[in-house]
């Protein structure tokens, strides 16, 4: 209960700012709502705007580990901020500045929805959603794109899932082993739950014979 009280606090909090932040941005104004930002990063997780555009995203999810476990829910409310800055550089024309930004975001939310974060706190499957459109035309980090694989696998969205593993294979990321697995998870499901997942049992056996082939 305490911890519920504390995460609703923050998170009014944040809300509060971010519209300040919107209508900065509304104004043009792109230094003061990434200063404003800079000051929410450091209150509420004792980061720098700084430290986190360098910091790569595994290490920063490591600063959310607590006794073995991830704290889920302050990790994804560390991501709508970075989502944020990232919509005031696009917003101010600069796409690759924003693109950095949202791939850590992306990165941040995937980890923390795989790891049992509250999914109403920031409506965590839109966010998500939301960078995987921003960033259809990117090509992601190894560490994201599994966690795409894993999230669209967790979601039963087998075709999309599938799809993360052939563009970590044909990057050299992903191993015959670990492709075989996967394919060898969806046989084990029933094949109403394939198909609704957008990858009938025909396809997946065929899927798996094509790795086995071609690797």
């Amino acid at each position: 209960m305490l911890r519920r009280d504390y995460l609703m606090k923050m998170i009014e909090e944040m809300t509060e700012m971010l519209g300040k932040v919107f209508m900065l941005k509304q104004q043009k104004k792109k230094i003061e709502a990434l200063w404003t930002l800079d000051e929410l990063f450091k209150r509420q997780f004792r980061l720098s705007s700084h430290l986190l555009e360098n910091l790569p995203a595994k290490d920063i999810v490591r600063l959310f580990q607590s006794g073995g476990e991830i704290e889920a829910d302050k990790l994804q409310s560390l991501s709508r901020l970075l989502k944020e800055e990232g919509d005031v550089y696009e917003s101010s024309g600069e796409s690759d500045e924003a693109a950095k930004r949202w791939i850590k975001s992306f990165h941040l939310y995937l980890t923390a929805a795989l790891h049992g974060a509250d999914r109403s706190l920031w409506d965590l499957p839109a966010a998500i959603a939301e960078l995987q459109s921003l960033l259809k035309s990117y090509r992601l980090p190894p560490d994201t794109e599994w966690l795409v694989l894993q999230w669209e696998e967790a979601e039963g969205r087998y075709d999309q899932a599938e799809n993360a593993l052939y563009r970590l294979l044909e990057e050299g990321h992903a191993t015959k082993e670990e492709a075989v697995a996967f394919y060898q998870r969806l046989l084990a499901l029933p094949r109403d739950t394939l198909a609704a997942g957008g990858l009938p049992v025909e396809e997946v056996e065929e899927g798996l014979a094509d790795v086995q082939a071609k690797f």
